[in-house]
């Protein structure tokens, strides 16, 4: 039973990040602000596992790559089993999520994950971000809500960017292993509106015995005229970054001394990437409407070399592949909410319309040896059209009771002209997905949650029309476009100690199809139907003015809904995940943080018969400033040095010399040694 995850939680030691925290809805609420880190509080939200974080708290945190900002949503791990240039591999609420196949990222209203992508379903890379530059993150977990379409099933999160900075900044940041980073961030006044700008160069080797020689430049320019109630944006950005990629290793050839513990089997794997928007947003409130809308157009590319298997499928060139896209996408979102009363009740009522169109050409795999080309193993390309329409109403019935209703249909269309003429084709797919959510309470400054909903994942274009494996060209099936999930979740949130907000939720998550890791292929693709269930305690403390501590617990458990003989544990399943931070700031010159995060042991294969290790981090910072313009920090990654992955598979690869078949071996990547890293900033 879910209710057994209550004694488990006390197994383990918790260990990093922050707190419960929730962004309001459209009905007006009374907002509680605690220093200005969070935007929660009692009637702000409609379930205990939503929230918001602002940029206060984002600022006093290290981060060791960009992608980490989405571990301010309590319970989500980010970590890498590549280059940094590559998305990160992200886990929350029992799912190794890849790159992102479950869990929806937006930044100012554009989706952050590629469909339809060469290296796998829901790709998710932040590295286009300024952090310095996010206003807001507003996190919601479970597919409960209207607005919320693809890969938003276990959860999603919306970075917003600043429409005008308390204070233009340079900073340069330096450390180990050729590390460096410059950014200028600022906003001038222009118009009616701000000019918010900022741009970033930076440089890493990391701890590799192949220099990882990641370097990378961006660039933000934004325009922002207006007020909350009565806004409008533009944002322009650019982003291109390229590295020699450190993907995992066998255990087998760092155990026999073959390797270095960072050390690569094949040096020549790597990739570079590109990624340039332009989008819109608009935001009008009267007295008894609110109208929203965004636009985007995003044209990016990427180019991977990987070797997973290194000689499994060719003793002689290697398994090397490249895998190559270029992607035009345009989208948009608008929304249209009423305020009215029905009967002398509080009633909302909202409508919204969403589309999106990719065209990816080429979306190609090539065999390669030493990113040389020695052919084409699948090259197309592919229309990807979609359009999602809601409405939603929320009735406060009673002072202690509020409910939320909604209605989701989303169509695709799949267009895929493939080099393989037996896999070309079109399909098209649509699904309703209805949502329901009850708030009782306050009482005693405690509420309480119930919320039910159903949502959905597309899957890659090219599985839907597939009827000839891509290597081997045998017979094989197309998969279902869109895969729908269920999920529920009771909940309650408490500010009932002072200076203590603390949120609890028991959740379950029904998935018709699970998309896994492929190691052969370096990719996703889909399995058969999943169970997951859990709980998550979340809690954030004000010990005073100047001192902040956060702690999140979760536990989950995972399987397959469906029988097989090789087992029903689902690969990378996460469990336990447990943090703990303590922030510090405006102790006279002085400010620090110190955060350390636990995931526990994975199952690696469907028996259980082969389990990952846990992994424990902690990060530190300590922060000195000399005066009105002048800062320094020093920040400390795996602070006590652990020596731990940050990601692990298990499959059959083949080194020199071992038999045709391979060797069943656990493949990781290890996590980065300590390493310290100096910043001077100054304003201006």
């Amino acid at each position: 039973m879910i209710y057994k995850s209550i004694v488990a939680l006390a197994t383990f030691l918790p260990l990093a990040v922050h707190a419960d925290t929730t962004d309001a809805g459209d009905t007006p609420a009374t907002t509680v602000q605690v220093r200005g880190h969070y935007d929660n509080g009692v009637g702000t939200s409609n379930a205990a596992s939503q929230g918001a974080v602002t940029a206060e708290l984002i600022a006093n945190r290290p981060a060791l790559r960009p992608g980490e900002l989405l571990e301010f949503v309590p319970g989500v791990i980010v970590t890498q089993h590549s280059g940094d240039g590559k998305a990160n591999q992200y886990f929350l609420r029992g799912f190794n999520l890849d790159h992102g196949t479950d869990f929806a990222t937006f930044v100012d209203g554009m989706p952050v994950n590629m469909r339809t992508h060469a290296h796998g379903q829901g790709y998710t890379d932040l590295n286009f971000l300024i952090p310095e530059l996010v206003d807001r993150i507003n996190y919601k977990k479970g597919p409960y809500y209207a607005d919320e379409g693809d890969f938003a099933s276990a959860g999603a999160a919306h970075l917003t960017l600043a429409n005008k900075l308390r204070e233009n900044t340079a900073s340069v940041s330096v450390g180990e292993n050729q590390y460096y980073r410059s950014v200028v961030t600022g906003s001038t006044p222009l118009g009616a509106g701000n000019l918010v700008y900022g741009a970033e160069l930076g440089h890493n080797n990391g701890p590799w015995v192949e220099p990882e020689a990641f370097h990378k430049s961006l660039g933000v320019l934004r325009y922002a005229q207006g007020a909350s109630d009565d806004q409008f944006t533009v944002t322009g950005m650019f982003y291109k970054g390229a590295w020699h990629a450190s993907n995992q290793i066998p255990l087998r050839a760092v155990q026999s001394g073959e390797i270095d513990p960072f050390g690569a089997i094949d040096p020549t794997d790597g990739g570079e990437t590109s990624r340039y928007s332009l989008s819109a947003a608009m935001r009008k409130r009267t007295s008894d409407a609110l109208f929203q809308a965004n636009a985007y157009v995003v044209q990016s590319s990427l180019t991977l070399y990987n070797d997973f298997t290194y000689f499994l499928d060719d003793p002689v060139n290697g398994d090397q592949s490249r895998q190559t896209e270029k992607r035009r996408m345009a989208g948009f979102d608008v929304g249209q909410t009423w305020f009215s009363h029905w009967g002398g009740l509080d009633v909302s009522n909202k409508v919204g319309l969403q589309g999106r169109y990719d065209y990816i050409s080429p979306l190609g795999l090539y065999k390669t040896a030493h990113q040389q080309t020695l052919g084409v193993i699948t090259e197309s390309k592919v229309k990807e059209a979609s359009a999602g329409a809601y409405v939603e109403n929320t009735v406060q019935w009673l002072p202690w009771m509020r409910t939320t209703a909604g209605l989701r249909y989303d169509r695709y269309r799949f267009d895929v002209d493939s080099n393989i003429a037996e896999n070309s084709g079109n399909v098209s797919a649509g699904t309703t997905s209805p949502k329901f959510s009850v708030v009782l309470g306050p009482w005693a400054r405690t509420e309480f949650f119930v919320n039910y909903g159903e949502g959905f994942h597309s899957n890659d274009a090219r599985g839907t029309t597939v009827h000839l494996t891509p290597k081997e060209r045998e017979p094989i099936d197309p998969v279902t476009p869109l895969v729908k999930t269920r999920g529920a979740e009771i909940g309650a949130r408490t500010e009932f100690l002072p200076g203590l907000q603390s949120s609890m939720a028991l959740w379950k998550l029904r998935s018709e199809s699970e998309l896994v890791f492929s190691g052969d292929a370096g990719d996703t693709s889909p399995s058969r139907g999943s169970y997951r269930s859990g709980i998550e305690w979340n809690n954030h403390y004000i010990a005073n003015s100047w001192l902040l501590f956060d702690l999140d617990m979760a536990y989950s458990r995972s399987h397959y809904t469906e029988h097989d003989p090789v087992g029903d544990y689902i690969p990378g399943a996460i469990g336990k995940v447990a943090s703990f931070g303590a922030t510090t700031m405006d102790l006279g010159p002085w400010s620090g943080a110190f955060q350390m995060r636990y995931f526990g042991p994975r199952p690696l294969i469907e028996d259980n018969s082969q389990r990952s290790a846990s992994t424990a981090i902690a990060y530190a910072r300590v922060g000195y400033k000399f005066n009105r313009r002048w800062t320094v920090q020093l920040d400390a990654f795996n602070l006590f040095d652990r020596k731990a992955s940050d990601v692990d598979y298990y499959y059959a690869s083949r080194l020199p010399g071992e038999p045709a078949e391979g060797v069943d071996d656990i493949h990781y990547h290890p996590a980065e040694r300590r390493t310290f890293r100096l910043t001077v900033k100054t304003t201006f």
